[in-house]
């Protein structure tokens, strides 16, 4: 038997947000973290699911200290006060929220939705964290991609799909975009926190429904039904990748968790591959600027670091 959320240890003293912790793999992974100990925040679009996901992790750990905020990662005057308002410090960032496969929309900022929630928003929220994940001894940002990461091609020609739009290559994208962050972050922080990234494999989810109300999609939705039904493994083993990569006592940074089953689908959670487009350091620096240049939101990491940049 592999790795399960019962191998988690104390996380007492510890705190954590986690994103899009409404639902699904999120509410799973935050709910482990907040039994264990940790104080977790759940960042949510719609603050009254968030509180209904509180009362069923309550009915586990009526002790647990857990809270809900709001944070729309589609909005980057939300994410910015998502940030104002959060003090103190900050030991696990689990960057989890996500939209797939959508129609054609905009943010409030307008950017691409999948590439402006999953990857900006992301981006522009950790950085306006970094003050406080700086606090603690031994801080951690979990950035979530997928298996679907290996379709994706970063377009700097046509980022937010203006000339050309296709919903599941900007999924592509912004997960290989997710990634890459992950990556570059890890070079950048220069020990200062350790970056590592997860995917949940095929795991049973409301992914699809997370963002904005897709239009025409009855054939699609029962599609991912079906799918969900056959093949994919429970929310809850699809959470166990994250909460190893939040909580695995001295995991490297850089470091990729996944399924170990056949095609990284399904399984217990291991260090798994990624592909060669998701280690292009030059495409991750470019990126990397371009996320600064469209977010406003540029890391501070301690003086000693400036060389790794």
């Amino acid at each position: 038997m592999g790795w399960t959320a019962a191998d988690i240890g104390d996380l007492s003293g510890l705190t954590a947000v986690v994103t899009g912790a409404n639902s699904g793999i999120g509410m799973i992974a935050a709910g482990e973290l907040a039994r264990r100990g940790a104080a977790t925040v759940l960042a949510c679009r719609d603050v009254a699911k968030g509180e209904a996901a509180v009362e069923l992790m309550r009915k586990a750990a009526p002790d647990a200290s857990i809270e809900v905020r709001q944070l729309d990662l589609a909005d980057l005057a939300s994410v910015r006060a998502f940030a104002a308002a959060y003090t103190g410090g900050l030991d696990i960032l689990v960057n989890n929220a996500g939209v797939m496969a959508l129609p054609y929309r905009q943010t409030v900022d307008g950017f691409e939705m999948q590439f402006g929630t999953n990857h900006l928003g992301h981006f522009a929220l950790t950085g306006l964290l970094l003050p406080r994940l700086l606090e603690r001894p031994d801080p951690r940002v979990v950035t979530v991609s997928s298996g679907l990461h290996k379709t994706g091609r970063i377009d700097f020609d046509d980022l937010q799909g203006e000339r050309a739009y296709r919903k599941w290559a900007a999924y592509g994208q912004s997960k290989l975009a997710n990634l890459l962050f992950a990556y570059e972050l890890q070079r950048r922080a220069a020990g200062a926190l350790t970056s590592v990234a997860a995917h949940p494999g095929y795991a049973a989810t409301n992914l699809q429904a997370a963002g904005p109300r897709m239009e025409g999609n009855a054939i699609l939705e029962f599609g991912s039904r079906l799918g969900n039904i056959l093949f994919a493994q429970s929310a809850e083993r699809g959470a166990l990748p994250l909460l190893y990569a939040a909580t695995e006592r001295g995991l490297a940074g850089g470091t990729y968790v996944g399924p170990d089953g056949a095609f990284g689908s399904r399984g217990y959670p291991t260090t798994v591959d990624s592909s060669p487009a998701s280690k292009d350091r030059t495409v991750a620096a470019r990126l990397w600027t371009v996320s600064e240049d469209l977010t406003g939101v540029q890391y501070d990491f301690p003086s000693d670091t400036d060389s790794a940049k």
